[in-house]
C-alpha cells in the first residue's frame, strides 16, 4: 500500500522530496512551542481552508471537472455541524458525532447532484455554471432565514447574523472537564488530518483508481472504450473532493463556533479557484503548498485592505492564466529541476512518456 505514495500521478519520490518534507514537518509540530497563543490559533484557521483546496484539485486537477461548489458543501457540512452540535449538546463527544453527521451530508448532497450533473453529460464550462448556481440559490436561502421560525431543533438559522454558540470539538477527558480542541489543540488536530487526507491522496492518485480519473480528465471516450464506467469514476471523484470541502466547513465552524453565509456567497466560492489555479492544479503537493501560501499572504494584506486582497487574488488568477497555466508553484519546480538537469544527471525517476491504463477485463483478471 505504502509504496503507493510515490508514483507518476505526484511529485517527489527520492530524498530530494521526503527529507525537506520530513523538515518541514517537523518545523510545523514545533510551532507552537516558539509561538503564542494567538498566532497558533490563527494558524490552525488557515489550515483549515487546505482540505478545500485539495478536494478542488482532486476535482477539477485530476478529474477534470472545473467546479465552484466547494462553498456549497462547506456551506452544507458548516451549518450541518451547527445544528447537530446544538441539538446533541455539545457534550461527552457529540460533537464529534456532528462531525460525522456534517460529512455525510456533503457527501449526500455531492452525490445527488453530481449524479444529475454526470449521469446528465453536463460538463466543461457548463458543469462550473451549475455548481455555482448551486452556491448562490444557498446563500441566498441561508441569508433570508433571520425569522424564528427557521430552526431545525433547538438551532436558529439567523440569517445573515449566522449560526452562532454551537459547541467546538470536544471528547471525554481524564477528570470532569473535556478536552476541547481549540487553540494548540486544534492546530495539532488539523496538522493530523492534513497529513492523514494528503498521504491518503496521493496513495489513491497514484493506484488504479488515480490512474483511471486521469485517463477519463485526458479522454473519456477512450477509457469508456477500455471498459471503464467512466461516470462513476466521475462521481467518486466529485464526492471525495467534495466531503474534503465539507470538511473544511465543520473544522471552521468549530474553530469560531459560527458560521454565516458570507463564507458561501461569491466571493468565497471563486476564492479556490484561485488558490488551486495560482499553486498548479496539476499536482496534490503543488496545490498543499501553493494555497496555504496565499492563504497567508490575503490574510496578511487583508489587515490593511479589503479590497486590495481580493484585487491581488483577480490580479494572480489573470497572471496565472497567461504567465503560468500549469500554476507558479510547478512552475517553480520545473524551473528548479531543468536547473539540477543542466548540472548534473537527474537522480528523479523519469515519467512514463504514456500513461497504460488496464482495461476493465485485465483488471478482473489481476
Amino acid at each position: 500500500m505504502f509504496q503507493l505514495i510515490n508514483g507518476p500521478q505526484t511529485l517527489g519520490a527520492t530524498r530530494v522530496f521526503w527529507l525537506p518534507f520530513i523538515a518541514v514537518l517537523a518545523a510545523v509540530l514545533l510551532y507552537p512551542a516558539f509561538a503564542d497563543g494567538y498566532d497558533v490559533g490563527n494558524m490552525a484557521y488557515l489550515l483549515t481552508w487546505v482540505f478545500m483546496a485539495m478536494g478542488l484539485c482532486l476535482v477539477w486537477g485530476y478529474g477534470g471537472m472545473l467546479s465552484f461548489g466547494q462553498t456549497f458543501f462547506f456551506g452544507i457540512a458548516g451549518y450541518g455541524y451547527g445544528v447537530a452540535a446544538v441539538n446533541l449538546g455539545g457534550d461527552a463527544g457529540t460533537t464529534f458525532l456532528a462531525l460525522a453527521i456534517a460529512l455525510c451530508l456533503a457527501a449526500v448532497a455531492a452525490a445527488v447532484l453530481g449524479y444529475f450533473m454526470i449521469w446528465g453529460r453536463v460538463g466543461g464550462v457548463f458543469f462550473g455554471i451549475v455548481t455555482l448556481s448551486a452556491t448562490l440559490v444557498l446563500a441566498f436561502f441561508l441569508g433570508q432565514t433571520a425569522g424564528p421560525e427557521w430552526h431545525i431543533g433547538s438551532a436558529r438559522l439567523n440569517g445573515f447574523n449566522g449560526m452562532k454558540d454551537m459547541a467546538p470539538l470536544n471528547i471525554p477527558w481524564f477528570g470532569d472537564d473535556p478536552l476541547v480542541f481549540d487553540g494548540i489543540a486544534l492546530y495539532y488536530l488539523v496538522v493530523g488530518l492534513i497529513l492523514v487526507v494528503y498521504l491518503g491522496l496521493r496513495m489513491m492518485l497514484n493506484s488504479r483508481f488515480g490512474n483511471v480519473i486521469v485517463a477519463v480528465r485526458e479522454d473519456p471516450q477512450r477509457a469508456e472504450l477500455l471498459g471503464y464506467d467512466v461516470r462513476k469514476y466521475q462521481l467518486a471523484t466529485f464526492v471525495i473532493g467534495s466531503t474534503l470541502a465539507g470538511l473544511s466547513g465543520v473544522l471552521y465552524t468549530s474553530w469560531g463556533q459560527f458560521i454565516t453565509p458570507a463564507s458561501i456567497g461569491l466571493p468565497a466560492a471563486a476564492m479556490p479557484i484561485v488558490w488551486v489555479a495560482f499553486s498548479g492544479r496539476g499536482d496534490i503537493t503543488a496545490t498543499l503548498v501553493g494555497s496555504f501560501l496565499v492563504l497567508w499572504a490575503f490574510q496578511a494584506i487583508t489587515v490593511y485592505s479589503q479590497q486590495a486582497a481580493l484585487l491581488l487574488m483577480g490580479a494572480m488568477l489573470l497572471c496565472t492564466v497567461m504567465v503560468a497555466p500549469q500554476g507558479f508553484v510547478i512552475g517553480v519546480v520545473q524551473a528548479v529541476r531543468r536547473l539540477f538537469v543542466r548540472r548534473g544527471p537527474s537522480k528523479e525517476p523519469a515519467a512514463p512518456a504514456v500513461l497504460t491504463v488496464p482495461t476493465a477485463q485485465e483488471e478482473a483478471r489481476a
